[in-house]
């Protein structure tokens, strides 16, 4: 019987090695050979259990990695055989469910956000279901995306924050040439939404970070095309912005973590009739500086954004290979197997070496 490696996440910080059974492929599944898994904030507040489970599991969903064995319903589904590099979603689809069918399969009705790869219980035949693996089974209803030739794993991690980004920043609000936005937050899935609105025309960007830990970031932002760096620490992000376009922005987008103040800066910095999106979960609880009637006098739509789709990841994909941003030149750390404790660790903000921008496992 083969087994593959895996860490096991059985509760806050205790991160175990297994080895795990790899199963039969079926006429529609597949086995997928990991060869990196990107990593972002639910990686480590996983694993210091400041996102809790209850349930042993196999984390990261940002798997990249070699098509092994493949059945031969599956290689006519998803368009891609053995040997072929693909980039797997973090969401499983029915493809049968009306919100499948209407291409919201976040709320698929089989899956929904309680049945997403990198965390499924280990103990859910075959256990395999997440990145933080040598191998990943790839059911009926995984959602794969073929990478492009020559584009290399590592940097191939990157579909799944650019993905949201171009989701978050551009298909959703409908950013358009021209527009001013603001992107709260220079996190990895800030960063990368930098990249999606600049590809979508707009005419500033400005970007938001938060003390000296993120003064690092916000040089990488303008490496990535952003107009303005404001650290909201000693600078009003509203104003900064009026100051330097004499107008406010068009689109807001908030990707912090745990900056309960950032949904009020938000609201002072969107334009009346402009729109802010709330983007993935930020952990933050109350809204110091927030002042609703503001919601209603400027007209604002605030949109909420969980997930991504397909089309955002194809085009993030296209995005990368086309080598027109410097995505090999992010500060970026990989681990291994036997080292991922302690990348996780320092990205949680533990230690005295800064955070990595990018950081990926390589099993």
């Amino acid at each position: 019987m083969t087994i593959a490696k895996a860490l096991v996440l059985e509760g806050p910080r205790r991160l175990v090695p297994r080895s795990l059974s790899i199963p039969a492929v079926g006429e529609d599944t597949a086995l997928l050979r990991i060869e990196a898994c990107g990593l972002c904030g639910t990686d480590h507040e996983q694993f210091t259990g400041a996102m809790g489970s209850g349930f042993a599991f196999v984390p990261g969903h940002e798997a990249v990695g070699i098509i092994e064995e493949i059945g031969p319903v599956a290689e006519s589904r998803w368009g891609v055989t053995i040997g072929d590099r693909v980039a797997v979603e973090v969401f499983q689809s029915c493809r049968e469910c009306e919100h499948c069918r209407q291409g919201e399969y976040r709320r698929c009705q089989v899956h929904g956000i309680g049945d997403m790869y990198g965390f499924i219980p280990v103990g859910k035949e075959p256990g395999l279901w997440g990145g933080y693996s040598t191998h990943l089974f790839l059911s009926r209803d995984a959602m794969l995306h073929r990478v492009p030739d020559g584009v290399d794993p590592v940097l191939a991690t990157l579909f799944n924050p650019l993905g949201a980004g171009i989701r978050w920043g551009c298909t959703l609000p409908g950013t358009a040439r021209g527009d001013v936005v603001a992107i709260f937050g220079p996190g990895i899935r800030g960063l990368c939404s930098v990249v999606a609105v600049h590809q979508a025309g707009a005419s500033f960007v400005m970007v938001t970070g938060y003390g000296p830990g993120d003064a690092g970031r916000l040089e990488v932002a303008r490496t990535l095309g952003a107009d303005l760096a404001v650290d909201v620490a000693e600078e009003d992000p509203a104003a900064a912005l009026a100051g330097a376009t004499g107008r406010l922005a068009d689109v807001v987008v908030n990707v912090t973590a745990k900056a309960p103040s950032a949904f009020g800066q938000a609201i002072q910095t969107v334009r009346p009739g402009g729109t802010v999106v709330m983007a993935g979960t930020s952990g933050a609880v109350g809204t110091p500086g927030l002042v609703p009637d503001m919601i209603a006098f400027k007209e604002v739509r605030v949109l909420g954004a969980l997930g991504v789709d397909a089309p955002a990841y194809a085009e993030a994909l296209r995005v990368i290979a086309s080598g027109r941003y410097p995505f090999g030149d992010l500060p970026r750390r990989i681990a291994t197997l036997e080292t991922l404790e302690q990348l996780l660790t320092n990205m949680a903000g533990e230690g005295s070496v800064p955070p990595p921008v990018h950081g990926v496992l390589v099993p």
